[in-house]
């Protein structure tokens, strides 16, 4: 069994900068694809970044040049680092484990953190 648990989430003006962390127990990583997703209030959960085990890194468009997938040396702790925050930002944010498809389809994912809430005011 693993477990995701997610880190890092607070209130924050326009301009701020938070950084999420996704750590795993039970089972690590190993091998496998862990991606943030989001969910905003009245919208559909959606692909935020992915980080393979290789260390690729991919990402929306909306977050492209401002936020920052990684993952520690030891591979149990993935980070989110977001910068130039924006309201639209605002959401729930996950991390969950990829088994397969496409990172970008949430479907393809079979564990989930409990989420953790980012706020970001004009």
């Amino acid at each position: 069994q693993v477990q995701l648990v997610e880190s890092g989430g607070g209130q924050v003006q326009a301009g701020g900068s938070l950084r999420l962390s996704c750590a795993a127990s039970g089972r690590t990583f190993s091998g496998q694809t862990i991606s943030w997703f989001r969910q905003a209030p009245g919208k559909d959960r959606e692909f935020v970044a992915a980080i393979t085990w290789g260390s690729g890194t991919y990402y929306a468009e909306a977050v492209k040049g401002r936020f920052t997938i990684s993952r520690d040396s030891a591979k149990t702790t993935v980070h989110l680092q977001m910068n130039s925050l924006k309201p639209a930002d605002t959401a729930v944010y996950y991390c969950a484990r990829h088994f397969s498809g496409t990172f970008a389809n949430s479907q393809g994912y079979d564990y989930w953190g409990q989420g953790t809430q980012v706020t970001v005011s004009s």
